[in-house]
């Protein structure tokens, strides 16, 4: 049990090590930024009335939908599951440094603003961790079920644009519901002061925002589609694709 166990680790470690130097580094870069950017951006609402409430993520968390539907298209969901640990792993990262940073004093000036930013809020992270996690494998899972279906013609744009629009919008309204939920009708009543959000609201911004950025998706779907077909034409990741068998 132990050595099959240890057997198991040894191929993922492996499989890991061969698809980060498979990936361009670029989609992964934006990947990451994008991940990192919905955590800072989610701290702020935009907007809320009776039936509708939304946060600042709204603005960048299409991309990273986008960039994890390339990845998904080309080397698989397992491929593109990894790579949504990496980033949820330097998004920790990079929240524990602002907040070692923000509680480092300064007499150089009023850093009080920085330092409500940067600090963070536990909570958030801790929401935007698990829903983005757990709407990364629902989206991935669900782009590349779809594009079984495509059998006769899998590289097509209609395969593409199918796969990578459906699984969008499911996954963008669960990462969205999930967030909210955790954040503004769980966590933020205790420790905002109670401040809140309804489940109606929730639900309204969940749909709100997967809607808009399904249009996003839309909108940069052919930047998506061409860069896997260049992937394709030259023959990008052959090491783990041949590894993974493209799982």
């Amino acid at each position: 049990m132990i050595k099959k166990l240890y057997t198991c680790l040894k191929k993922e470690k492996e499989a890991f090590q061969v698809l980060l130097k498979s990936i361009p580094a670029t989609v992964v870069t934006l990947f990451v930024v994008s991940v990192i950017s919905m955590n800072l951006l989610a701290n702020k609402t935009l907007y809320q009335n009776d039936w509708i409430a939304l946060d600042g993520g709204i603005l960048i968390s299409w991309l990273s939908f986008m960039c994890m539907d390339i990845i998904t298209k080309h080397f698989g969901p397992k491929a593109s599951n990894r790579i949504s640990v990496v980033a949820a792993a330097i998004n920790l990262l990079t929240c524990i440094i602002f907040f070692i940073a923000s509680i480092i004093p300064s007499n150089a000036g009023d850093y009080s603003a920085f330092d409500g930013i940067f600090s963070g809020t536990w909570f958030i992270l801790m929401g935007s961790t698990i829903a983005f996690l757990s709407s990364a494998v629902i989206n991935n899972t669900l782009n590349w079920m779809i594009g079984e279906i495509f059998r006769k013609n899998p590289d097509g744009k209609m395969a593409y644009a199918m796969r990578t629009y459906i699984s969008t919008f499911i996954g963008q309204f669960l990462d969205n519901l999930i967030f909210s939920i955790i954040v503004f009708v769980i966590c933020a009543p205790i420790f905002w002061n109670g401040f809140h959000w309804t489940i109606l609201q929730c639900v309204m911004c969940a749909l709100t925002g997967a809607v808009a950025e399904l249009i996003m998706e839309i909108a940069f779907s052919p930047i998506g589609y061409r860069i896997t077909q260049k992937w394709k034409q030259q023959n990008i990741g052959s090491e783990y694709l041949t590894l993974s068998g493209k799982d």
